[in-house]
């Protein structure tokens, strides 16, 4: 896998390019014990469930299986986007997410990266909580935000992932457990567990950790902003 990252720039700072490296190369507690008895799908941060959740800008969000790519109009496949332009996307974002801020009067630093096929464009610095919102919400809208920045300049659909303080990280962290959990309590009592509703990026991740264990299988239910994950034995 490929990653290509500037060095961070503080808002404010003039955007300067420098030259990209290739080197290689998403909280609050969700309880599955609170909802034991009910059913879910699964793909994973980074392109979403299977077939889920497509951003406005008409590309897969993290929970679904659309990724942008696929038949233009004239029935010709559209070609893949390269290195170059994955990061001219984070570019995009960066200068999008950089001028919001500035009008917010934020501090941080903007990190402009392509990792695992996709762009990103990582926010870190203090008091960045109000960017996140409860349960990552605040921070969802503000994707879809760059990515359609990122549309209205290329014309091209994203699947630009942003994260802002480490939030996606440490979200994930906490639903490899709730999904762990789930699983065992599948074996264990062997009734499906429906877990509550959670956002693409979230169903991403569990969907990730359950697709990797033996005896279970996860698919999704419901519609936004109540589609949950429901877990159930492979079996069933």
């Amino acid at each position: 896998m490929t990653a290509l990252a500037t060095a961070p720039r503080a808002f404010g700072e003039e955007d300067t390019v420098t030259d990209t490296t290739h080197s290689s190369d998403e909280p609050e507690d969700l309880d599955a014990n609170a909802a034991d008895n009910e059913p879910d799908e699964g793909d994973g941060d980074d392109d979403g469930e299977r077939a889920d959740d497509i951003s406005a800008a008409g590309d897969g969000s993290d929970d679904g299986s659309g990724d942008g790519s696929g038949d233009d109009e004239s029935g010709e496949d559209r070609a893949e986007p390269t290195d170059s332009d994955l990061f001219r996307q984070s570019e995009i974002a960066a200068d999008y997410i950089e001028g919001l801020l500035d009008i917010l009067d934020f501090d941080g630093d903007i990190d402009e990266l392509v990792q695992n096929g996709r762009p990103m464009v990582e926010v870190v610095g203090g008091r960045l909580n109000n960017l996140v919102g409860t349960r990552g919400a605040t921070l969802e809208a503000l994707q879809e935000l760059s990515r359609l920045a990122v549309f209205r300049q290329t014309g091209e659909p994203s699947r630009l992932l942003l994260d802002v303080g480490g939030f996606r990280a440490s979200r994930r962290k906490e639903l490899v457990a709730v999904a762990k959990n789930a699983a065992e309590k599948v074996k264990q009592y062997g009734e499906s567990v429906r877990l509550e509703p959670m956002s693409a990026f979230e169903r991403k991740c569990v969907h990730d950790v359950i697709n990797a264990m033996a005896g279970v299988e996860s698919e999704s239910e419901g519609v936004e902003p109540s589609r949950r994950i429901i877990v159930r034995s492979a079996e069933d």
